[in-house]
C-alpha cells in the first residue's frame, strides 16, 4: 500500500494494515488521521486498533470518520485541526484515499487557497476522483439559512448563530454561560465569542432562542439580551416546566407565566430573521417544553436527536416520556430528506471529532434508535437505557438558572448570589 504524496504535510491511501505503522514512523511520518467509520466492511480494522498500533509506533491519531456523501463543514475543519496539531508529515486514509483527500481539498477551498473550479483537476492530477467534493460545493453555495456552530467542550453542548446572508439578520440558539461547579464561579466566554463572531460578520441579532430549559448547562439568553437588545424566546410548555421545579424547589416566589422571556412559541408560530420564516414545532419528550426550529433547509432539533452514530435523547427528565419522543422524532423526520439537522449535544462516541449536523436521510438511514423501530421497540429501549445513565451534574444547579431565562438569583445582602439544591428531591 502505498501513500500518494499531496505536499510536504500530507500523503494519503486506502486502508493500511495497523502493523505497518511502525513503518510509517520510520518513513518520517509524525501524525495518522483515521477518515473511515467503523464497520464498514468485513475485517477493516478499526478505531480502536489503529490508535493503539498509533501509540505503540510513537505517531499522534486522529479519529474524524465520513460517509462521502454526508460530510459537514464540522468534519472538514477536524480534519484541518487534526492536521494543524501534527509535529510532522501526516498519513491520512479512509477506504481509498478519496474521502481523506476529499476533507483536504474542501478546507482548502472554505479558506480561499482553492478555487472550486480547479477541484476536480486537482484530484485527478493525483489519480482521485474527486466529483464528490464538488457536489458538496455546489450543494453548500445554495443552502440557506448559513449557520455557524459553537463547541462547549466542557458540556459537550453545541450553540448556533443561524444568518440570513442577505440581509445579515441572525439569531443565537441555545448560547451557553460559563458556570464551574467545583468554585461556583460564572463567566461569559462562550456568550462573548458568540458576540465576537456576530460582530466580525457584521449581522445584527433578532432573537435569542432557546430549545428548551436545559439540564447541563445555564442559558446565556439573558446576558446576551442585555448585550444585544434582542428579544428572548422559548416554547410556551416552558410555563408546565416552571410550575413542575417550583414545587421542587419550593420556591412560591416563582413566577410561573413564562414572563421571563420576551415571547412564547406554540406550536406552528412564525418568525422572521431577516428575509427568512421560522417556523416552531413542538417536540416533547426529552422535556415537556421542547420545540424544533426550522429555519429554511436546517432544523434546530436540541436534544431529541443525535448524530445518527448517537442515538437519541433520554427522556428520564420530569415531565419526560419516550413515547412523545417517537412521535416528535417522527415528525421531525416527515420534514423533506435533505433538511440538515442540528443537534444540541455531541458526546464524541470513539472518541472522534465533536459533530452536529446531520440530515433526515441520514437519520432514518443510520441511527440505531430510529432504523427498523417501531414506538413500542423504542420506548423499550430509551427506558432501559435511560435507567442507566446518571443524572447530569449540574441539573440542579441549572434549571434554576434556566427556567428564568439564564437569569441568576438575585444577590443577597451581602452582595452575593446563591443557588439552592434540594436534597432528596428527585
Amino acid at each position: 500500500m502505498m501513500p500518494v504524496r499531496v505536499n510536504e504535510r500530507l500523503s494519503v491511501a486506502g486502508q493500511p494494515d495497523p502493523a505497518d505503522f511502525a513503518d510509517f514512523a520510520k518513513e518520517g511520518f509524525a501524525a495518522v488521521i483515521n477518515a473511515r467509520p467503523d464497520g464498514e466492511e468485513a475485517g477493516q480494522p478499526g478505531n480502536a486498533a489503529e490508535k493503539i498500533s498509533a501509540a505503540a509506533a510513537g505517531l499522534s491519531y486522529s479519529f474524524v470518520p465520513v460517509n462521502g456523501n454526508e460530510i459537514t463543514e464540522a468534519d472538514i475543519r477536524a480534519f484541518q485541526a487534526a492536521m494543524a496539531g501534527a509535529k510532522g508529515p501526516v498519513f491520512a486514509h479512509c477506504k481509498s484515499g478519496t474521502r481523506a483527500l476529499t476533507l483536504y481539498a474542501l478546507g482548502e477551498v472554505l479558506d480561499g487557497r482553492m478555487k472550486p473550479a480547479d477541484v476536480q483537476t486537482f484530484g485527478e492530477s493525483l489519480g482521485f476522483e474527486l466529483a464528490g467534493a464538488c457536489r458538496w460545493l455546489e450543494r453548500v453555495a445554495n443552502q440557506t439559512p448559513r449557520v455557524n456552530a459553537f463547541f462547549e467542550p466542557r458540556t459537550c453542548s453545541i450553540q448556533y448563530v443561524v444568518s440570513d446572508p442577505a440581509t445579515r439578520r441572525c439569531a443565537v440558539i441555545d448560547p451557553v454561560l460559563d458556570f464551574d461547579e467545583m468554585s461556583g464561579a460564572t463567566g461569559t466566554g462562550n456568550a462573548d465569542a458568540i458576540l465576537a463572531y456576530i460582530e466580525s460578520e457584521r449581522m445584527t441579532v433578532e432573537w435569542i432562542l432557546d430549545t428548551h430549559p436545559h439540564a447541563d448547562h445555564f442559558s446565556a439568553a439573558h446576558y446576551l439580551e442585555e448585550k444585544t437588545g434582542a428579544p428572548t424566546a422559548i416554547g410556551v410548555h416552558v410555563t408546565d416546566v416552571q410550575r413542575l421545579w417550583k414545587e421542587i424547589y419550593n420556591w412560591p416566589a416563582l413566577a410561573t407565566d413564562g414572563s421571563q422571556w420576551d415571547r412564547l412559541f406554540a406550536d406552528g408560530d412564525t418568525f422572521n430573521i431577516g428575509g427568512l420564516t421560522g417556523r416552531v414545532m413542538f417536540s416533547p419528550g426529552h422535556t415537556l417544553a421542547s420545540v424544533t426550529y426550522v429555519i429554511g433547509d436546517a432544523a434546530f432539533v436540541h436534544d431529541t436527536m443525535f448524530t445518527p452514530d448517537s442515538g437519541t435523547a433520554r427522556t428520564d427528565f420530569p415531565g419526560g416520556s419516550a413515547a412523545a419522543l417517537w412521535r416528535s422524532i417522527h415528525a421531525i423526520l416527515s420534514l423533506p430528506e435533505e433538511t440538515r439537522l442540528f443537534s444540541g449535544h455531541d458526546y464524541q462516541p470513539g472518541g472522534r471529532h465533536p459533530r452536529w449536523e446531520s440530515t433526515v436521510a441520514a437519520q432514518k438511514r443510520a441511527n440505531p434508535h430510529i432504523a427498523g423501530m417501531d414506538e413500542a421497540r423504542f420506548v423499550a429501549l430509551r427506558q432501559t437505557r435511560d435507567r442507566t445513565l446518571p443524572k447530569p451534574k449540574l441539573m440542579l444547579h441549572a434549571l434554576q438558572v434556566n427556567i428564568r431565562g439564564g437569569r441568576l438569583p438575585e444577590p443577597e445582602e451581602n452582595g452575593r448570589r446563591y443557588l439552592k439544591i434540594p436534597l432528596d428531591a428527585l
